[in-house]
């Protein structure tokens, strides 16, 4: 995303069955096959939170 961090704005983290993250506009519809992953804050936080809990960037079928 290359939007600026707007502090009213806020995020949540999501993650698909591949158990890639990514983050999604609170407000807005999550896509098909996302779902939210309990993590919620501002652009900067969910980014953050990304990097500590998405450490291994394979989708879980090639890590099978």
């Amino acid at each position: 995303m290359s939007e600026p961090d707007e502090p009213a704005l806020r995020y949540v983290v999501v993650v698909n069955d591949e158990e890639q993250y990514s983050i999604w506009a609170e407000h807005a519809p999550l896509p098909a096959g996302w779902h939210a992953a309990g993590f919620g804050g501002t652009r900067a936080e969910c980014l953050a939170h990304v990097e500590q809990v998405w450490t291994d960037m394979r989708p879980r079928s090639v890590r099978r």
